[in-house]
């Protein structure tokens, strides 16, 4: 499906050109203008989902230009059912970050506000592009400004916490580009469509699929290369930490939706029991962790790690459920819950991350021991942070109930002892979830600062408020966003379900 308006270019560009333009304004409008800017490129996402026709299983909203055509790269832009929530996501999650911004940001909220539209406008190219290096660039790109947010606006780690993160990420990334250009010489082709169609035996299969496994664990993260995020959120500021756990911990998942899965099925199919097995390592062990975190902030991050682990759970139950057993029903349900768990995650985070937000400009300390009866000074604020705590426990009627309980029911379908150790992480989630609660906001007032809490100013109830509007909206209506992804889903799975060595063992006979 084409459009008369370059939607996705205008989006991407419209981000980076606001980034320049807010940090050239200057620190006295800084504010106003990112936030107007924000809004503007907010309404233009939410065109793009009025203009999606959910009938359309292909890539929509498609672009195609010339940009280094004799090496076969393409500036090529397109989205479908599932990359159209990640697009909209990533607009609602900058928007709130240009909102919550307060006076915390000392004398350069300019160059603050930018950073986070141009790494908007870069994650937004992760998802829309259709041109493997033109993925690859924006992927890369999006480090540069988190790179600069957590140096400059971090705690006093952040030297630290920053070169970790983009060691981490960026060495994952080389076996990515390496992957690529393989395959490029494999196709003569650098579109990710064509990848998708090339025949490869099982031996470089494998290959590829390790490669990619290295590049999108370390996003997501997985154990064991999880160890830069808890440092990576503890010292960025609340608008970066609300980034990190809300939009780009979601590149890794969409990069096994996007490669490892539709171009090595039958390596996917081959090592899935090794993805499953990390999986429920961070469901199960990484919970363990959150329990005992004195911090609230590594809390969050630990918990983030295992949530996540629950979205590629369902991804790779999803592979064996429609190439081994056949069913598909069970493998759409996998898929779907873990794409409706990344949104859900992607709110519930944010709001998480600002509440602890609210805390630290008021109180300077994100260590647990030193709250206590948060509820008397703030009821309701606390209120409203009990919300995200059960949202993020799994509470039904939550966003946070409906991935999970989809994917459950695939990994029942898959085997009962799969769904017995993923279904752990209610009772987990919700004990690290609850013992936090109970120290930070229930009991006697801990101290004169907690009993002087000021209340929340108007831009923390707007950020708060939507949030959980969002997280509310998702747990009673999913159809929406169900509805949204189900034929490229569907599609999908067709796809990764046909297996590719006998069509190659026929093509050489």
């Amino acid at each position: 499906m084409t459009h008369d308006w370059p939607l996705l270019s205008m989006l991407i560009w419209g981000y980076l050109l606001a980034a320049l333009l807010v940090a050239l304004a200057g620190d006295a409008v800084a504010r106003t203008l990112a936030r107007g800017l924000a809004s503007l490129l907010l309404l233009l996402s939410v065109a793009l989902w009025a203009g999606f026709d959910s009938a359309d299983a292909g890539m929509q909203f498609v672009e195609r230009h010339a940009w280094l055509a004799d090496f076969g790269v393409y500036y090529a832009l397109g989205i479908d059912g599932i990359a159209l929530p990640l697009v909209l996501l990533t607009s609602i999650v900058t928007w709130l970050v240009t909102v919550a911004a307060g006076e915390q940001l000392g004398d350069r909220p300019a160059i603050y506000l930018a950073c986070f539209l141009a790494m908007a406008g870069f994650m937004v190219g992760v998802f829309a592009a259709t041109d493997a290096i033109l993925f690859y660039v924006f992927w890369e790109g999006m480090l540069i400004p988190m790179f600069l947010v957590i140096g400059i606006w971090g705690g006093p780690n952040r030297v630290y916490a920053t070169i970790k993160f983009f060691l981490y990420t960026f060495l994952g990334s080389v076996f990515m580009l390496v992957a690529l250009i393989w395959l490029h010489l494999q196709t003569g082709s650098f579109a990710i469509a064509d990848f998708h169609r090339a025949m490869l035996p099982l031996g470089a299969q494998q290959w590829l699929f390790v490669a990619f496994l290295l590049a999108f664990a370390v996003k997501i993260p997985m154990w064991p290369v999880h160890t830069w995020l808890p440092d990576a959120h503890v010292e960025a500021p609340t608008g970066g930490s609300a980034v990190l756990a809300a939009v780009m911990l979601k590149m890794g998942a969409y990069g096994f939706l996007r490669f490892s899965l539709p171009i090595a099925p039958d390596a996917a199919e081959s090592l899935a029991w090794v993805v499953i097995g990390l999986s429920l390592v961070a469901v199960v062990y990484i919970g363990f962790v959150a329990l005992v975190q004195e911090d609230l902030k590594k809390l969050i991050a630990y918990s983030s790690i295992a949530h996540m682990g629950f979205v590629t759970l369902g991804l790779f139950i999803a592979i064996g459920l429609v190439r081994v057993a056949g069913d598909s029903d069970a493998a759409r349900l996998g898929v779907e819950g873990a794409v409706v768990q990344m949104i859900s995650h992607g709110f519930v985070s944010a709001a998480m991350f600002f509440c602890v937000g609210v805390l630290y400009e008021r109180m300077h300390t994100r260590l647990i021991a030193d709250y206590g009866g948060v509820v008397n000074a703030m009821p309701g604020f606390a209120a409203m942070s009990v919300f995200f705590a059960m949202a993020n426990a799994g509470l039904p009627g939550t966003s946070g109930f409906v991935g999970e309980f989809m994917v459950i029911l695939a990994s029942f379908a898959a085997d009962p002892w799969l769904a017995f150790f993923a279904a752990s992480t209610l009772i987990l989630g919700a004990a690290y979830t609850l013992w936090m609660v109970k120290r930070v906001f229930y009991g006697e007032t801990a101290s004169q600062p907690v009993a002087e809490l000021a209340p929340l100013a108007a831009r923390e109830k707007l950020v708060l408020g939507v949030l959980a509007a969002c997280v509310l909206l998702l747990g009673v209506w999913p159809d929406p966003l169900v509805a949204v992804m189900h034929g490229s889903v569907d599609k999908l799975l067709v796809h990764i379900g046909q297996s590719k060595l006998p069509a190659l063992a026929g093509v050489g006979q």
